[in-house]
């Protein structure tokens, strides 16, 4: 069985086994690991640990041409959130901070950017490589529309701006969501048959709960989720969503909205142990992740961690990727533990 084969059966909850997916390894933790195992980058680290899929970023590789205006650092490149400024916190205040309900034609006349400007020539090229191998192809924009569109506001005025000037709210939110659609359209079209699954992330919760409302989550956030994932599904791939965080109140609108598999599942947030996920949601849902990066991976030790991929095996069943409770391996963790999950995930 190849790795797509196998990603694709857990993705229709008929897998006989786990799959594994080692994620992407942090700027500072990459040239360690790539030392210890033997290999030259994160491509080659994917195939020697037995990665049964890879995620090919389009943000990774050069999906923006030239932009016409300066970017800060840290910044998406595809929005202008802070007016050339470097981001320093989630609170900050973006270019639409003071907007209000009234404000929403001046909204729709600021400079957004033009997704055929979107060059995926590079994202292909390492499409078509992945495929060679046999794993299975995770792709898209990451398609962060909900921070996305915190940012421009700043997060905790966005929030606030959901009561008093959903309009303004909803404006940005229907740009930044239309500028995702129309680039994944493109590349939909482009690499028809190459892709597995949209793979995409919103960060929805915080270590305790969501950081808005269940019944704020439903008016600003699913109707253009929705849209989102029923585009990849008309397209014929499967979605798997990154979300960090305590999001287990909305986990049922998730399934109702196609989502396939659920990553990262971070381990040591409310209710998102795989005691609890595997009871309420095994067999509606295939999940990936959940391998504690919090505490076990950074500081347990190689029979702890592979104690604990074993128990989660045994909880979520063959239908489940052993990964990373955050895709982001950081230079705390262990290279020892590394290959200790590596091992217990091969069993």
């Amino acid at each position: 069985m190849t790795g797509k084969e196998h990603f694709l059966a857990i993705a229709d909850r008929k897998s006989e086994h786990c799959g594994f997916w080692h994620g992407v390894p942090h700027d500072d933790s990459a040239a360690k690991l790539y030392a210890y195992f033997g290999v030259k980058d994160d491509f080659e680290l994917g195939l020697k640990l037995g990665s049964i899929c890879r995620f090919v970023s389009p943000e990774a590789n050069n999906m923006w041409k030239t932009p016409d205006q300066p970017m800060g650092p840290g910044t998406p490149p595809m929005f202008d959130i802070y007016g050339g400024k470097e981001q320093k916190t989630l609170s900050q205040a973006g270019v639409f901070a003071d907007y209000e309900d009234g404000d929403v034609d001046k909204v729709n006349n600021y400079h957004w950017r033009d997704p055929a400007d979107c060059d995926f020539t590079k994202t292909i090229e390492e499409i078509d490589k992945t495929r060679a191998t046999g794993q299975a192809v995770l792709s898209g924009t990451w398609g962060t529309f909900f921070r996305t569109t915190c940012c421009f506001f700043g997060m905790e005025n966005c929030f606030m701006k959901m009561h008093s000037d959903s309009e303004v709210v909803d404006a940005v939110t229907k740009h930044v969501v239309d500028f995702y659609l129309a680039a994944n359209e493109k590349l939909y079209k482009q690499a028809t048959g190459k892709i597995e699954a949209l793979f995409f992330g919103n960060d929805f919760g915080t270590q305790l709960d969501l950081f808005i409302s269940p019944e704020h989550f439903e008016r600003f956030i699913m109707p253009y989720f929705a849209q989102l994932t029923d585009q990849a599904h008309e397209h014929g791939l499967k979605v798997v969503l990154h979300s960090c965080g305590s999001i287990y109140r909305v986990i049922p609108r998730l399934i109702e909205a196609g989502v396939d598999i659920l990553h990262p599942l971070q381990a040591l947030a409310k209710n998102m142990d795989a005691e609890n996920l595997s009871e309420r949601y095994k067999g509606k849902i295939a999940f990936m992740g959940g391998v504690d990066t919090q505490r076990l991976l950074p500081f347990g030790g190689p029979e702890d961690v592979k104690k604990e991929v074993r128990r989660l095996k045994k909880l979520f069943g063959p239908n489940y990727i052993v990964s990373p409770s955050h895709e982001t391996l950081l230079p705390n963790v262990p290279l020892e533990n590394v290959a200790a999950m590596v091992e217990a995930a091969m069993e």
